[in-house]
This record gives structure tokens, C-alpha cells and sequence, in this order.
């Protein structure tokens, strides 16, 4: 084992203003869903710069993926189209609703979902799309809005991965489809522990979004608890869920908001010094966005090439050794035994998941990472691979 200190796979970076925000937040008294949480919400939709789009701030993706298909009626006897390469959340939250999941393949050049895949899986059942912008990469959107305005398809981005990725320089969350879901997730790239936000331009959707998400209340608590008259009434119009976020929460996300450009180019820093040390390995290295737009850079996945003289867990093994966090993203959902036996899967249906699954690595890549770590980590690669 190394005698330096481990290097974790990922680690949060907040700063002071963050620290202090939260402190405001529990001196204040309001520390659930209040005013820092309805200020994130706007300080959100300004970064997307689109006034039409509406911004509702929950307490994870996963949720904010659930709110998105209740809202425009997904349940049951309804199927949905979305990748196998992916985690859990993506497709369970089509099973909350009582509807099916219809998994595709991905493109082995992008890891993305394959837009071909999604045409030929289209059936009288299907209601609607999720792609999911993997690593931090765009989906092709184009194509794939053609695809569903063609079919008569609904579209929700689960962009978990993909803040603040571009397609064609355009941010994703302001594209054409119905509803965008972000993630906070302790390593992603801005944080509020735990937390996600959904943005639409549809504003039935929002209202049903807003309405679902604090247990199907009429008015929220914000309005309730703050209106100065007596406003003690309220209405439950529908059995909603518990997915508000806290003003704690909200208050770490938006110093994390205003960081996120310099998050996101210390990341492509990062990302393209390792693809400078790795352009000689027996590696695919992962795919860089277009000339012109942003790769978010929430993971750097590589994969071991046929001449590699080692396996893929063997490498992490060996990582390990050298004291240093890798993970795998992802087991894809057709290898999991719920998945796999309600929809009778294999890996010959989705070969391209599968040769990628056998192979992928997730190094660490995160701004907290130091110039030093990054070094330790291709000294780590190079002395396995080169």
C-alpha cells in the first residue's frame, strides 16, 4: 500500500462563503424550504439565461426525474425509453409510476445513448424519452427531439451529470424538451449535499412539479408561513411526495452556483492533462465535446484497449495499491437482478454496454484535486499501463 495518504475517488470543494451561508441559514431560524431555497431557484435560472424557464429546486434528481413523469401523466401501461448504461435512479423512477422501462444501447463512441436504438425500441406503448448526458458529454439533442416530435414523444434530460454542458453552445436545461433534471449530489459538479433541480418552459408542468413535491399542497409552506395575514388554510389537491429542498441546502448551492465556471475549467484543466499523459497508452481515452462546446466533466472514464496487458479490475486493484480511489460508472442496469429479471435481459442485447462496463474505469477528477494529486494519479496510470 501507498505511504501517502489515500486519494479519494471524488471530495466536495466548499469554500468559506459557502460555510458562512450556512451559518446565515441555522442563525436566521428558517432552515427548511424558505427564502435561500427560492433565491437559489432564481440565481438558477439566471445561469440558464432564459426567462421563460421555471426552476424548482428539490431535495434530489432522483426526485426531480419523479416529479418531471408525474407530471406530464406517466403511469401505468405507459413505456419509457431510456439507456441501460446508467445508475438505478434513471429507471426506477418510471417504475414509482406503475409504467415500464424500454432500455437501449448506448454509442460506444460517446457512451451515450444510441439514437438509432431509441427509433427501433419505439412501440404503441411508448410515452415518452430520457437520455441521460453521460460523463458530461451531450447527447445528440437534435436528433433526438426530431425522434419524439416525430412520434409524438415527451422528452425528460436527466442531466445528473451535465451541468454546465453545451450542445451546439446552447446550455443543456434550455433545449427543446420538456423538462431538465440536475443533480447536487456530493460529488458532482457543484453540491448541496444532497439535492437536484428540475427546469421546464412548460408552465403546467412546473405548477404540477410544485404542487407534487411538498405533499400535494395547494400553496407551499413558504407561502403559508410567511403571508402577513392569517393563511393557516390550505388544500390537498393530490397525494404529492416530500421532496422540498432546505434552505441549508440551498444556501451552499448558490455560492456553489457562482464557482461553477471556475469549477468547471479547473476540471477541463484536469481532464486535458490527462489526456496528454494518456495519449500513448493502450487506453480509449473519453470523448471531448465539439469544437465550440462544454464538456461538464463530472467523470473522466477511460477504457482498457484490447492490447492492454492488464484487466480492468486488476487496474483498479492496482490503483488501489497505489492508494488511489477509482470507481466504475456503471454495473449497467441490465446485469441487476431486479432489471435484469423483470425485463428477462442479457448482455447480448446491449453488447456495447457491456464491452464498455468490462472495461470503463472512473479515475478521480474533482477541483479540490491538487496539481500534486493530479501528478500522483498519472504516475499511478502510467506505472501500470506504460
Amino acid at each position: 500500500m501507498s505511504s501517502q495518504p489515500f486519494l479519494p475517488f471524488a471530495l466536495p470543494d466548499i469554500g468559506d462563503d459557502e460555510i458562512a451561508e450556512v451559518v446565515d441559514t441555522l442563525k436566521s431560524g428558517w432552515i427548511t424550504t424558505g427564502p435561500k431555497a427560492k433565491r437559489f431557484e432564481q440565481a438558477f435560472a439566471e445561469f440558464l439565461g432564459d426567462p421563460q424557464i421555471e426552476c424548482i429546486a428539490v431535495n434530489s434528481a432522483t426526485a426531480g426525474l419523479h416529479l418531471a413523469l408525474e407530471a406530464i401523466g406517466i403511469g401505468p401501461g405507459d413505456e419509457v425509453i431510456t439507456t441501460t448504461h446508467t445508475f438505478t435512479a434513471t429507471a426506477e423512477v418510471v417504475r414509482y409510476l406503475g409504467a415500464d422501462v424500454k432500455l437501449v444501447d448506448i454509442d460506444p463512441a460517446t457512451l451515450n445513448i444510441d439514437i438509432a436504438a431509441i427509433e427501433a425500441a419505439i412501440t404503441p406503448a411508448t410515452r415518452a424519452i430520457m437520455p441521460v448526458h453521460y460523463a458530461g458529454l451531450a447527447v445528440d439533442m437534435i436528433a433526438l427531439l426530431d425522434i419524439a416530435r416525430r412520434h409524438g414523444l415527451r422528452v425528460i434530460e436527466d442531466a445528473a451529470h451535465a451541468l454546465p454542458t453545451t450542445l451546439e453552445k446552447e446550455l443543456i436545461g434550455t433545449l427543446g424538451s420538456d423538462a431538465t433534471v440536475f443533480s447536487f449530489y456530493a460529488n458532482k459538479t457543484m453540491t448541496t449535499g444532497e439535492g437536484g433541480m428540475l427546469v421546464t418552459r412548460n408552465p403546467e408542468l412546473a405548477k404540477r412539479a410544485r404542487i407534487m413535491r411538498l405533499h400535494g399542497m395547494s400553496r407551499d409552506a413558504f407561502d403559508r408561513f410567511t403571508a402577513k395575514v392569517p393563511s393557516w388554510y390550505y388544500e390537498i389537491v393530490a397525494p404529492g411526495f416530500k421532496y422540498n429542498l432546505t434552505d441549508i441546502a440551498a444556501a451552499m448551492g448558490l455560492h456553489q452556483l457562482k464557482r461553477l465556471p471556475a469549477f468547471q475549467a479547473r476540471r477541463e484543466q484536469i481532464a486535458e492533462r490527462f489526456n496528454a499523459a494518456f495519449a500513448d497508452l493502450p487506453l480509449l481515452l473519453p470523448p471531448c465535446a465539439p469544437e465550440g462546446d462544454t464538456h461538464a466533466w463530472h467523470l473522466y472514464v477511460v477504457r482498457m484497449a484490447d492490447e492492454a496487458a492488464i484487466t480492468r479490475d486488476a487496474f483498479i486493484e492496482g490503483m488501489f495499491a497505489a492508494g488511489i480511489g477509482c470507481s466504475v460508472h456503471y454495473v449497467p442496469l441490465h446485469l441487476h437482478p431486479y432489471w435484469r429479471d423483470r425485463y428477462g435481459l442479457t448482455p447480448e442485447q446491449f453488447p456495447q454496454s457491456q464491452k464498455a462496463f468490462e472495461r470503463t474505469v472512473s479515475l478521480p477528477l474533482y477541483t479540490a484535486m491538487s496539481d500534486a494529486d493530479v501528478e500522483r494519479v498519472i504516475a499511478a496510470v502510467r506505472g501500470l499501463l506504460a
